[in-house]
């Protein structure tokens, strides 16, 4: 089974129902660095999210930062940053571009509460998953 992920925005959608979450996993630094999106989130699904997530307060480690609307795509994602501390449990294809994202839309299989993103091994710690 894959590691757990920490999500870090929903976006597509106005708050408090995400429709895909965008995903990342801290480095060595301390940096949260995107590591991919969601596919298409169900809505019972975003139900359960909607109460888990919190919207980021100032200072978040992606503010001001555009993310593509897919794989090689000109079109922005109109995104909501949120409190990035919920981790998530993602089933993955291997396929990664130069700097380690997933270059296909992961699927969410669900929150995982119980953990903390300390649980969530680093951005280069090799993990496939």
């Amino acid at each position: 089974m894959p590691p757990p992920m920490p999500s870090s925005a929903p976006s597509l959608d106005l708050w408090p129902r995400p429709r895909t979450l965008l995903l990342g996993r801290y480095d060595g630094m301390g940096r949260l660095r995107y590591t991919g999106r969601t596919v298409t989130l169900a809505r019972t699904v975003t139900a359960v999210l909607a109460e888990a997530l919190t919207p980021a307060g100032g200072g978040h480690p992606w503010s001001g930062r555009t993310f593509a609307a897919g794989w090689g795509s000109r079109d922005v994602l109109d995104v909501m940053l949120v409190d990035p501390q919920l981790v998530v449990e993602v089933d993955v294809d291997v396929a990664r571009d130069a700097v380690g994202r997933w270059r296909h839309p992961v699927r969410l299989h669900r929150a995982r509460p119980d953990l903390s993103v300390s649980d969530v091994p680093s951005f280069e710690s090799g993990v496939t998953g």
